[in-house]
């Protein structure tokens, strides 16, 4: 395609993905200075419908980006009233009391909301100093300078035929290029991806680790609702096959957010995420929760898991990344949309001194200094050993020496050191032999969903003319090697059912269902040959989800 030629755009600041990082970022760049040319560029039909986070807010991140939000209307409307740690068993739970838990567990002060919703009250107030944001623009590629700095994007490049060339509606999209450009895509984001690898960021740093989590909104009867609460739990349905939990968190109308964390480092290829998930509703204490209500939506997505040791280098020239684009979620609270924002803040502050000296296309070495040393590094260095300590030597030690250090972390030292990743996600995959399948109890349609149905109620849509974005580096891969070796996992794994063993006259083939993918990049990550690569579909496509 170098031989199209597009329109090109000049900014100050080009910022892809409206999630809070990329509006935090935009917000602070015109409240130091109105007169910055500032866009953002979000693949969403709108500001909102591809962030899957209902969340518990701790509010830090926009307490220092905008003090007055309560008088400006933020969408913080539920407090956190109660907190609950339960381990789980087959037939029953144990509560864990919260006297010994580190202070920074406490979500009292903390909000549960929904962040598309907030995202969306965070662009109107980005619109109102004159940010100009795009929904429906998804940016396909990176536009590099003279000097290989990353000086801006590829947006709202539409009409390709299914073998990628320009159909008789193609539109080439535009180049958007910037002083600097901030890449805030979120998990796995694929333009992150590439600068990861080409400026070699992730050198001298440990693995990044992932989980994939799945939720589900649901409405439940009004006299088991209560306002404010939140539950997680550990333990079953995974026991020792792998790490995770999950999280129910009430807020208003009588809803509440049913969610389920996998971690990825699962060693059995026969795991199934997505049916933890449904067995998981099963459970009693759950169960009775549940009874009576209706489920109204569904969605699901990968989460940065690697923390402080996996951080990258966050600059190289002319671009920044931004929140979970670099990794920032604090993994024993769940919470990574605090430090979003800041990183935001961080970057933008950065930008603004850069610009006003005249520079351009360089490093914001600041920004990188910002967050290393300032109030995110705190936050993730504290809970650093946490997450390794649980994939090394399981649940109890992960409570009882996790813990511990994050106790002595409140005091300033570990007692451990920095403790190492190991294997990525995709290589910690072990051999089918070497396991036994699971058997996984049929979903009932009552409380327990199969995946079709339930992505339905995530109102994902592509255009099934376009190219896959899902690319297959080898297609002969999942036949040859995945499925002898490994019982073919992306069967498995995908939370949306995307990719299908079938057989045809005696010869299997892997269909790719990429119209039901709800961009959570689980594929990117686990699939064992690494041959699945995760690119952004047309612009507007893709999930949809309500209130989420």
């Amino acid at each position: 395609m170098a031989e199209i030629e597009r329109e090109a755009m000049e900014y100050d600041v080009v910022i892809v993905g409206a999630g809070p990082a990329g509006l935090s970022a935009a917000i602070r760049l015109k409240q130091l200075d109105a007169d910055l040319q500032v866009v953002v560029l979000e693949k969403g039909s709108e500001v909102g419908a591809h962030i899957l986070s209902g969340a518990v807010l701790d509010p830090c991140g926009l307490d220092a980006l905008i003090p007055d939000w309560k008088e400006k209307g933020a969408p913080l409307n539920v407090p956190v009233e109660e907190d609950n740690f339960y381990m789980l068993g087959a037939g029953g739970q144990i509560r864990i009391p919260n006297a010994p838990m580190p202070p920074l567990m406490n979500n009292h002060g903390n909000y549960i909301v929904s962040m598309g919703n907030v995202c969306r009250w965070m662009a109107e107030q980005a619109e109102e100093l004159g940010v100009e944001i795009f929904p429906g623009m998804a940016c396909s590629e990176l536009v590099y300078g003279d000097k290989g700095e990353v000086k801006g994007v590829v947006a709202g490049e539409f009409g390709k035929d299914a073998d990628g060339t320009p159909g008789p509606s193609y539109e080439p999209g535009m180049e958007l290029h910037g002083k600097y450009v901030f890449l805030s895509e979120g998990v796995r984001g694929s333009l992150s991806k590439e600068v990861i690898a080409k400026y070699d960021l992730s050198a001298g740093k440990e693995p990044q680790k992932y989980g994939v989590g799945m939720k589900e909104i649901w409405e439940i009867d009004p006299a088991k609702h209560k306002e404010g609460t939140v539950t997680h739990t550990m333990g079953w349905p995974l026991g020792s096959n792998a790490g995770g939990g999950s999280f129910i968190y009430h807020l208003d109308n009588n809803q509440v957010y049913v969610g389920f964390v996998v971690h990825l480092n699962y060693k059995n290829p026969h795991l199934f995420p997505y049916m933890e998930f449904q067995r998981f509703k099963h459970h009693p204490m759950v169960a009775e929760l549940l009874k009576g209500g209706k489920r109204v939506a569904y969605g699901a997505r990968a989460i940065t898991e690697g923390g402080w040791q996996s951080l990258p280098k966050l600059v190289a020239p002319g671009v920044a990344l931004l929140g979970c684009a670099a990794g920032m979620v604090n993994v024993p609270r769940i919470k990574g949309n605090h430090n979003a924002m800041l990183s935001g803040k961080a970057a933008a502050e950065a930008a603004f001194d850069a610009i006003k000296a005249e520079r351009s296309g360089d490093e914001l070495a600041a920004y990188e200094a910002d967050v290393r040393e300032g109030a995110i590094g705190d936050d993730l260095k504290k809970v650093r050993n946490v997450k390794p300590i649980w994939s090394k030597w399981g649940l109890t030690a992960s409570l009882m020496l996790g813990g511990l250090d994050m106790w002595t972390n409140t005091y300033g030292f570990s007692l451990f050191g920095t403790v190492g990743h190991g294997k990525n996600d995709a290589d910690a995959t072990e051999s089918a032999a070497k396991h036994q399948p699971i058997d996984y109890p049929k979903p009932d349609g009552v409380l327990s969903f199969d995946r079709l149905t339930n992505v339905a109620f995530s109102f994902t849509n592509h255009e099934e003319s376009q190219p896959a974005h899902l690319r297959l580096a080898d297609p002969l891969v999942p036949i040859s090697q995945n499925l002898p070796d490994y019982a073919e996992p992306a069967q498995r794994y995908c939370p949306a059912g995307v990719y299908e063993v079938v057989e045809t006259d005696g010869v299997k083939d892997l269909v790719v269902n990429f119209q039901n993918c709800v961009h959570c990049k689980t594929c990117d990550i686990k699939d064992p040959a690494q041959n699945i690569t995760w690119t952004t579909p047309q612009g507007g496509d893709g999930p949809n989800y309500p209130n989420m």
